[in-house]
Formats: structure tokens, C-alpha cells, sequence
């Protein structure tokens, strides 16, 4: 059947299929696989499957054949190299039953590219000019590599990239992802990110509860990341008891009002804010600039805020000096001209890490212990990740008061 006449299938779930030993074996990350289920994700379509495959003709053609059984959508990546083991192309063919030739207009233009050098053409890259039937071939003008965009017969569709990903990402972004649109793909889908501090995923999910989390529209699922643990929640259309249709916005509004009545405390941003975004924010609408010092974090705060624009300073001692915190807060504010001083001081207690965090702005101080989960590196990116989430606080609190020149006041400790 010729690639206009297959029947339109709605493209609503997604196999990805990253081709090469090289990733098998670990000598080359895959970082492909991630971008196009972002893509793919954000379109609409549901990617339930990733998969790394090693250059073998058998296992690369069973892949494809399970994708096509079950995914109205395959992409792969890699396997369209001139040699031997490049078996991408072959492992399609066989999946939808045809065989490859050379394309004319292909073969032209591969040899060009030899001609234009004043080499001679190995023909052994004479494989990258094969299509088959269905396939409609995609131009790649930073490599030799074609891709191809594959119709099959019951309206899957199967597109085949090259690995590197310099060659595989304008393809995608520029001829693949407006073809999908084209055709449609994938539904109206809400998905939003809740970022909460102060709590463990484990801990999340307890709250959250199984109910919630098991449930297939929308789809609540808790990640744990190394600045925050992650709730995401991604709802479609859905039809409710009394037969009212509901868009994907409603059902994931429905949604987040329970994360928040639950875990509304812990959440201080959403989507894929960081601390340095979510505090610049905060300053900037302040016209606040901060001064910190850190002691005991081997760095942590640095490494974690310290390139931000509102951020004046950070100096960074050795654990226990100062001991008064509240006064360190006020000092680096002081010797550096800022509005606001931070202080943070990190020392392992037993297993894990008590911190020490100070704050001085316009308005008065602050001083906050908390105790930070392991000691070691992690102890100290947690308590660095302590000392902007109390930071983050102090600053909203000021915003609230609407204006950054309120009289000074009086000093607040908490343990």
C-alpha cells in the first residue's frame, strides 16, 4: 500500500527504541530518548516504553515488531550508519514485510557528497540511499545518514533517526514533530509539576495514598530529585458520573486541590523552577540583593545559588565559626552591602547533619534548626537545599508586607 493511501491512526501511544551496543555496554549515554518522550509527552502522546537495543538484527527486529503490535507510534534512534552493523533499516523492513532498494534520488545525492570532497564513493554507504514501499525518506543535512518515516498498513506510523544527536534533533524538531502535528497526534493533556521541600517521597506517596496514585486519568506519580521531590500530574478529557464532560484542565484541577490540601505546606514552586529561579523571583520583586556565608557544606550553598544574579556573595569557612548564627547573617549582610544577610552552618550529628540558618533582612531576623537526613555529601546538600527553602520563606514573608523598606523587627528563633 503507498504511504497516502494507509489509514489514519490516531498517534496517541509511543515506543522508543535508542539502537546500539554502544549504549548496551555503557560506552555512550543515551540522551536521545529522553528529549523525544519530552516532546512526545508535551504533544500529547503517551510514551510506554523505552528501550536500548544492541546492534543484532534478531533482538532490533523483535523490538519492532512488539512495538508495532502494541504502539501506534515507534521512533528509533541510531542503526543508520553504512555498515555492517548499522541493521536499522533491514529490522524494519522485515517488522512490515518488504524488502529495502536504493532510492535514485538518494543514490545522487550520497554521491555527491564524495563528489563535492574530490573523493571517491565507498559503496559500502550505498545502504543509506535504501527506502522501502512505505517509507518516505527524511533529509538529514548534517549527516549521510537519512532518516525514514514509515506508514504501515494498519496506520502505525515507524520513524527511524540517526543516533548523534547534531543530526537527529533538527530532523525531529524540524520534519518529524510537524508531520505528528499534521496528523494529529496525541490528545488534549494538562500536565503540571508541584515541587515540595521539607519532606520525603516516601512520605509524599503515604499521604497522597494508593487511590491516587494508581489511578489512570489523571495520572499522579512522586518523583525524588536532588533539589526537590517532585509531584507530577497529567490528566486527559474524561466523562464523569452524571455522563458531564470534563477537559483536561478540570480534571487536573480536581487533582491538585488534593495535593494541596495535603502537602500544601511543602510546595514551593512548580514546573521546573530551581531555588536560585524561584528566590530570584521573589528578590527581584523586591529589589533585594543577598550576602551569604556558609559553614560546614563543603560549598553546597555555592554550588547551589551562587552564580545568581541577586546574589552579591557567598564565602565559605570551615564547621563551626561563628557560633552565632544570627549575628553571621547580620555581619555578611553588612560587610557586603546587601539587603539580605544568609547564614548556614552544617555539622554532622551522629549519622546525619544538624543546620544552623540565619537570615537578616530590612525587617529583622530569623534563625531556623533543622535536621538534614545522612551526613557526608548528602548532609550537606540537604542542608544547603534547608538554607534556600528557609531563605525562599523569609523572602515571601517580606513580599507579603508589600514593600522591602518596613522598619526593622524583632528577631524569631526557631528549633
Amino acid at each position: 500500500m503507498p504511504p497516502n493511501e494507509a489509514p489514519r491512526r490516531p498517534i496517541l501511544t509511543a515506543h522508543l527504541l535508542s539502537i546500539g551496543t554502544e549504549i548496551t555496554t555503557g560506552e555512550t549515554r543515551d540522551t536521545n530518548a529522553g528529549e523525544l518522550a519530552r516532546d512526545l509527552t508535551a504533544l500529547g502522546v503517551t510514551v510506554a516504553r523505552i528501550q536500548a537495543l544492541p546492534d543484532d538484527l534478531a533482538s532490533v527486529e523483535a523490538a519492532f515488531r512488539d512495538a508495532l503490535a502494541s504502539a501506534d507510534l515507534v521512533v528509533s534512534t541510531g542503526g543508520l550508519g553504512p555498515t555492517p552493523d548499522d541493521l536499522t533499516r533491514e529490522a524494519i523492513a522485515a517488522a512490515v514485510g518488504e524488502s529495502p532498494a536504493v532510492d535514485p534520488e538518494l543514490e545522487r545525492w550520497l554521491r555527491g557528497l564524495w563528489t563535492r570532497r574530490g573523493m571517491s564513493f565507498p559503496e559500502l554507504n550505498l545502504k543509506q540511499a535504501w527506502v522501502i514501499e512505505s517509507a518516505t525518506a527524511i533529509a538529514n543535512a548534517n549527516g549521510t545518514a537519512p532518516g525514514w518515516w514509515v506508514d504501515a498498513r494498519d496506520g502505525r506510523v515507524v520513524v527511524a533517526l540517526p543516533g548523534p544527536p547534531r543530526e537527529m534533533r533538527p530532523m525531529w524538531s524540524g520534519w518529524v514533530l510537524p508531520r505528528l502535528r499534521g496528523r494529529a497526534a496525541g490528545r488534549e493533556t494538562d500536565v503540571r509539576v508541584l515541587r515540595l521541600n521539607g519532606i520525603g517521597e516516601s512520605q509524599v506517596a503515604d499521604i497522597l495514598g494508593d487511590a491516587m496514585l494508581r489511578a489512570t486519568n489523571p495520572v499522579v506519580a512522586t518523583y525524588a530529585r536532588a533539589d526537590a521531590v517532585d509531584v507530577r500530574i497529567a490528566a486527559v478529557p474524561a466523562t464523569d458520573e452524571s455522563g458531564r464532560d470534563r477537559s483536561a484542565a478540570d480534571v487536573a484541577d480536581d487533582a491538585e486541590r488534593i495535593v494541596m490540601e495535603k502537602l500544601g505546606e511543602h510546595v514551593w514552586a512548580r514546573g521546573a523552577t530551581t531555588w536560585a529561579e524561584a528566590i530570584g523571583e521573589v528578590a527581584g520583586s523586591l529589589g533585594w540583593l543577598v550576602a551569604a556565608i556558609e559553614m560546614g557544606t563543603g560549598g553546597a550553598l555555592a554550588a547551589l545559588l551562587g552564580d545568581a544574579a541577586w546574589m552579591l556573595s557567598v564565602e565559605s569557612r570551615a564547621a563551626g565559626e561563628p557560633d552565632d548564627i544570627e549575628r553571621a547573617a547580620a555581619d555578611v549582610r553588612a560587610s557586603r552591602g546587601a539587603d539580605v544577610g544568609l547564614a548556614v552552618r552544617a555539622k554532622e550529628d551522629g549519622e546525619d547533619t544538624t543546620v544552623t540558618i540565619g537570615v537578616a533582612t530590612p525587617r529583622g531576623s530569623h534563625v531556623e534548626r533543622r535536621l538534614a537526613f545522612l551526613g557526608g555529601p548528602q548532609g550537606r546538600s540537604r542542608a544547603a537545599l534547608a538554607a534556600a527553602a528557609v531563605l525562599l520563606s523569609n523572602l515571601r514573608e517580606g513580599a507579603a508586607t508589600n514593600g522591602p523598606t518596613q522598619p526593622e523587627a524583632q528577631s524569631v528563633r526557631r528549633s
